[in-house]
């Protein structure tokens, strides 16, 4: 992690810190973090994901983010971000696809699904292009429950969005 400001901030300060580039950081106790560009295949996956959800009807484009959208969390733990850029953002839903390493996938699939959770985010998907899966999970008394891990042409089962009808392949491989 390349630490872009040395200075501690809080997040009040953060919101308003301008340093003229293009870099997103994560502010994590109180230090600016740089956030490295997404890869190509997390790119792929989180705009096929925006075509297929926008395209579907349910959700209008407009509410619809990639990369983009930055949600506020809470710091859970020592070394949590207070803030987050999720892959994908519609309402009732946000999508990590998992970076390669074992930070990005700690990240992804502890940090980030505490941290969502306690934002009371409704739906979280894993995609995790490694592992080719695709885990759904739904918000239960303020914790994320299982729905399903799905693989190859299962479809996923999306309480939040019962009409969608996508396969697990579909989301890894960007297929229609």
């Amino acid at each position: 992690m390349t630490q872009a400001h040395k200075q501690k901030l809080t997040f009040e300060e953060y919101l308003t810190y301008e340093d003229d580039t293009d870099n997103r950081y994560e502010l994590i106790d109180g230090e600016l973090v740089t956030l490295p560009p997404e890869s190509g295949p997390n790119n792929f996956i989180a705009n096929y994901l925006l075509f297929t959800l926008a395209s579907s009807g349910f959700i209008p484009l407009r509410l619809i983010r990639t990369h983009m959208c930055e949600i506020q969390v809470p710091i859970l733990r020592e070394g949590d971000a207070g803030n987050r850029y999720p892959d994908l953002v519609p309402p009732q839903l946000v999508v990590e696809v998992v970076s390669p390493g074992r930070v990005g996938r700690d990240r992804d699939y502890i940090s980030k699904r505490a941290q969502y959770a306690a934002r009371g985010i409704p739906e979280y998907w894993i995609v995790d292009p490694q592992e080719q899966i695709v885990a759904v999970l739904r918000l239960e008394s303020g914790e994320y429950v299982e729905v399903g891990v799905f693989q190859g042409e299962q479809a996923l089962i999306s309480p939040t969005f019962p009409q969608l009808n996508l396969t697990a392949q579909q989301v890894l491989e960007g297929e229609f």
